[in-house]
């Protein structure tokens, strides 16, 4: 199999959930992030990120990990709203956040507030695909002006897939997004979410020529029907690597 080179952008995601050895313990493991693993990560990640839901972190417990984060040169990020409307998305917007992910649950309140911040919204289709929730409502969100990113969100728990071209396709069928929408938050809008839109996202003059060539007449034909990857070549940098 052809391989490229992978840029990684870290985030230091600690405050996710209590590990067992702190089950009874809860205020020192949120001791342990805030006075030694955030302070450890300053300067190896770029974001601090937090998991704001029923059973996870609770709104106080996210906005004191984020804040310190923040003060130690880390970027805020969330998981938020994935299960119930849990406030995450106004947390993620009166911390400055740069995106949060899943927001299935938010409600208008949640979209407004985002909408201001310019937090950008992740969507994560393969996720609500695997655990048969009801999908990310992608149309209140474009509507409202928020930039609406698509992820896979590859994990061992709940999103065993790193396809990205799937996840581009549920997002049309499944949250009722356009092709064009879809990938557009797979480049501009996914290159925000890690704060690299600066040089990464777009063909612009002055940007990475990072860019891969599909072998499909237009953006539509490449999602209707469903094509797979469809990947002729791949360049990084200018240079082609497939």
């Amino acid at each position: 199999q052809p391989r490229t080179p992978v840029r990684l952008v870290p985030t230091l995601l600690a405050a996710h959930a209590v590990p067992p050895e702190f089950a009874d313990r809860r205020a020192e493991y949120l001791d342990l992030i805030c006075d030694e693993l955030i302070p450890a990560a300053a300067g190896l990640a770029h974001f601090c990120d937090a998991f704001v839901e029923r059973g996870a972190f609770t709104i106080d417990e996210a906005r004191r990990v984020l804040t310190v984060g923040k003060a130690h040169g880390l970027r805020p990020k969330l998981h938020a709203d994935q299960l119930t409307d849990g406030g995450g998305a106004a947390l993620a917007a009166e911390l400055g956040a740069v995106s949060a992910d899943h927001l299935e649950h938010t409600g208008a309140a949640g979209i407004r507030a985002m909408a201001a911040s310019g937090t950008v919204a992740v969507s994560l289709p393969i996720a609500t695909m695997t655990l048969a929730e009801p999908p990310f409502r992608a149309r209140p969100w474009i509507d409202a002006g928020v930039p609406v990113a698509v992820a896979t969100d590859f994990n061992p728990g709940s999103a065993t897939c790193f396809d990205l071209p799937l996840a581009l396709y549920l997002a049309c069928q499944l949250q009722r997004m356009t092709p064009a929408e879809a990938l557009k938050g797979a480049t501009i809008y996914a290159a925000r979410a890690v704060g690299r839109d600066a040089d990464l996202g777009s063909l612009e003059p002055g940007k990475q020529a990072d860019f891969v060539l599909i072998d499909a007449a237009d953006v539509t034909d490449w999602f209707y029907p469903w094509r797979g990857a469809a990947i002729s070549a791949v360049w990084l940098a200018g240079l082609r690597h497939i």
